[in-house]
């Protein structure tokens, strides 16, 4: 069962486009989100594998979502309204919450190197014990540092121990920053890593990184505000599928986007 809802997640030449909408837990009806099914039509027109987002959205907008994969966050940080902590996580929702709305796979964030590194951990490798006597997947976020960590906390090793360190507690597959290095993490374990998208950014270097990823051994992407904060999400999604996918340039890429 576990191999069957991966299926539905990685496309048939094994990689993925997930489109990451669960900003909503943080920060509400951020730009661009303020209309989820509008939001969630453009980028399942343009072409995504996958949408990861919040146990609402999912089960409000079941007809929206159609048949893409569905990945639903177990978890989640403070909102704006408080004091964000690079430390702070709370676990929300279990494996059988996932599996009463049909969700192909279940997300837990783990933050190696940050204050609260053990009970994260320990979080992760227990929901997926769980999921597993279910035949659900695990996707592992795992972030060196916590959320708020700098570029010191998230080098090339760093980021290597914690993709290996979310794999060895079991997850199928991980979510994890881009580094300019990334086939030292892509073989440094064992399950298939895509790489998160963080702040809206330069379309070119976001594409750029894609596409280095995928040749570093990457098995795709997970990405929220760089598509639905862009002028065109549909197009946005179309081009980072045209590089997952296609193996397209990044020149490529920028002319579905723009074209």
């Amino acid at each position: 069962m576990t191999i069957r809802r991966l299926s539905r997640i990685f496309a048939s030449d094994g990689r993925t486009v997930i489109i990451a909408l669960d900003h909503g837990l943080i920060d509400g009806p951020c730009e661009g989100f303020e209309d989820p099914a509008t939001t969630i039509s453009a980028v399942i027109s343009g072409g995504a594998d996958a949408i990861l987002t919040s146990f609402g959205i999912a089960e409000r907008f079941a007809a929206e979502l159609g048949n893409v994969g569905l990945i639903v966050r177990s978890d989640g940080a403070e909102t704006n309204l408080g004091q964000p902590s690079a430390g702070s996580l709370s676990q929300f929702f279990g494996p059988m919450d996932a599996l009463r709305i049909g969700a192909d796979a279940l997300v837990v964030t783990a933050m190696p190197g940050s204050d609260r590194e053990a009970s994260t951990l320990e979080t992760l490798a227990n929901v997926t014990s769980e999921a597993h006597r279910w035949g659900l997947p695990v996707l592992g976020e795992m972030v060196p540092g916590g959320f708020n960590s700098g570029p010191e906390t998230r080098g090339t090793e760093a980021i290597a121990l914690a993709v290996r360190l979310g794999a060895e507690l079991g997850a199928d597959f991980i979510k994890a920053p881009y580094c300019d290095d990334y086939g030292s993490v892509t073989s440094s374990t064992f399950v298939p890593v895509v790489i998160l998208g963080g702040a809206k950014g330069d379309e070119r270097l976001m594409l750029s990184n894609i596409h280095a990823a995928i040749a570093a051994g990457a098995k795709g992407v997970a990405i929220g505000r760089n598509v639905f904060q862009c002028d065109d999400p549909e197009a946005m999604t179309r081009s980072i599928v045209a590089i997952v996918h296609g193996n397209a340039s990044v020149d490529d890429a920028l002319s579905i986007l723009h074209g």
